[in-house]
């Protein structure tokens, strides 16, 4: 209800049917339970938004799944089908460089690039795993430098130091980071004055 009283894009974020990690671990399952559960979830959401009169914008996998769906192309391959009849109307958002995102535009979807301005980056794109050391960018000095520099130069700096080229539509803060308000806040203010604007 707030986010279409705010004009929010709402989108569905399925992920692995693993409440207790979060949907944080890889889960090794049957086709047919990874298809069932993909459309539960989906199913879930398109209901609600149903009976408020609202529409899905887009679709993101979450936590490992969005991970292996990255690399994996042929468990891409699968989600790709089950998200099949939401093409002419959804978007999906995929990581720039990534197996995902070839297979998306091959096969006709809506896509959008995202990035995530409060992970660091391994020199492979690949998220640096939550559990190491400065995987979770925290400081909105620093979540806004890592931001504006995707934007301007169109690079993301790894957390070993190099510089990739990179595409970026939308930007991901984690909602679960501990300064994740401390961050939107600091955004608001600083991003215009480097030229960049949220766009809802």
């Amino acid at each position: 209800g707030l986010a279409i009283s705010y004009g929010i894009k709402i989108g569905a974020h399925p992920s692995y049917p693993d409440r207790e990690h979060f949907g944080r671990q890889t889960l090794d399952m049957p086709e047919d339970d990874f298809r069932d559960t993909l459309r539960e979830q989906l199913d879930a959401l398109g209901g609600v938004l149903d009976k408020m009169g609202a529409r899905m914008h887009h679709i993101k996998a979450h936590g490992a799944l969005y991970n292996d769906l990255a690399q994996n192309p042929a468990l891409a391959g699968v989600y790709l089908d089950c998200v099949a009849s939401y093409k002419p109307r959804v978007r999906l958002l995929v990581p720039y460089g990534s197996v995902m995102a070839t297979l998306a535009r091959k096969a006709g979807f809506g896509i959008l690039y995202e990035a995530f301005a409060d992970r660091a980056y391994g020199d492979q794109y690949q998220l640096v795993p939550r559990g190491r050391p400065g995987a979770l960018i925290e400081a909105p000095e620093a979540v806004a430098e890592h931001l504006i520099r995707m934007v301007k130069t169109q690079q993301v700096k790894t957390q070993a130091g190099a510089l990739l080229p990179i595409r970026a539509d939308t930007f991901c803060i984690h909602g679960d980071t501990p300064s994740a308000l401390q961050i939107l806040m600091y955004l608001a203010e600083d991003l215009p004055r480097h030229g960049i604007y949220l766009k809802k």
